[in-house]
């Protein structure tokens, strides 16, 4: 059986603590996980929406960064730019499957019809199975949403790493409430890794939002080329360097990162303003 998820043995257990704001003249780029970093979980993911003050502080964000912020995300691409009016951004969709580089070049993994279909029946069979399981179908990959019954998630993951193996080629994915079947050999440390070779991201500080077990991956590929992981949440293990309580903690933050290079706003920090970093 194929898992996804990364070694944090040896992570820090003590306090994290929270991330810097940037000096005036950084060069930053940054990256943002969607569900649970910038937006509140909802039982059904479809409801979930940015409001308008969110999406004015992300496309100021993307002009003052000239480009160079991206949001990686277990979404399709399709469902990001319809939430924050975004095709014109890099963006990482289904954990990695899907990438946009900032030149609206585009790559995506392919699977090969009959395993996708076989999946897809596997996961179909297992949501009718647990009740109150609600399945999300992203047709290359399915999660399977555990919110609405988290009593249900220990017994449907010992049944899904069971079908695991009539799934050669994809992995099960673990998150927060949810199983996802993908595609094996890709996660959003190896797509964030990719955008970071290429223009604006190349030669900007990298610099990472993300609450889940997905964005693991990440933090590690961030943590080794020096920049900055930011843990969304209490989730421990981790091997992010800092934290945010929370997605409005995120909000609050990154309207502070807007203002410290240069561009004006009113966001107040409940516990006192981060520390600037060179």
């Amino acid at each position: 059986m194929s898992t996804a998820t990364p070694t944090t043995a040896g992570a820090p257990r003590n306090r994290l603590p929270p991330p810097p704001l940037p000096a005036a003249d950084a060069r930053w780029a940054i990256l943002l996980d969607v569900d649970g970093t910038l937006l509140d979980f909802a039982d059904d993911p479809r409801a979930v929406r940015p409001d308008a003050a969110l999406l004015e502080l992300l496309h100021a964000l993307h002009r003052r960064l000239d480009g160079a912020l991206a949001l990686v995300s277990g979404r399709t691409l399709t469902d990001l730019d319809r939430l924050f009016a975004a095709s014109h951004w890099a963006a990482v969709g289904l954990h990695g499957l899907q990438l946009r580089h900032a030149d609206g070049s585009c790559r995506e993994i392919a699977v090969a019809p009959a395993q996708q279909a076989r999946m897809r029946d596997v996961a179909h069979t297992l949501a009718a199975r647990f009740d109150g399981v609600q399945l999300e179908d992203k047709h290359v990959a399915v999660a399977l949403h555990c919110r609405r019954v988290p009593a249900q998630l220990p017994a449907l993951r010992e049944a899904a790493a069971a079908a695991m193996a009539q799934l050669p080629g994809y992995q099960l994915q673990p998150g927060n409430l949810v199983l996802e079947f993908s595609p094996a050999d890709m996660d959003k440390g190896r797509a964030v890794l990719e955008l970071l070779q290429r223009a604006p991201f190349n030669g900007r500080w990298p610099v990472y939002l993300g609450d889940d077990l997905t964005d693991e991956h990440a933090f590690a590929r961030i943590n080794a080329q020096g920049g900055l992981s930011v843990r969304i949440g209490a989730r421990e293990p981790s091997l992010a360097a800092s934290t945010l309580p929370g997605p409005a903690a995120a909000e609050a933050w990154l309207t502070g990162v807007l203002d410290a290079l240069g561009a004006p706003t009113h966001a107040r920090f409940p516990e006192g303003e981060p520390a600037r970093q060179p």
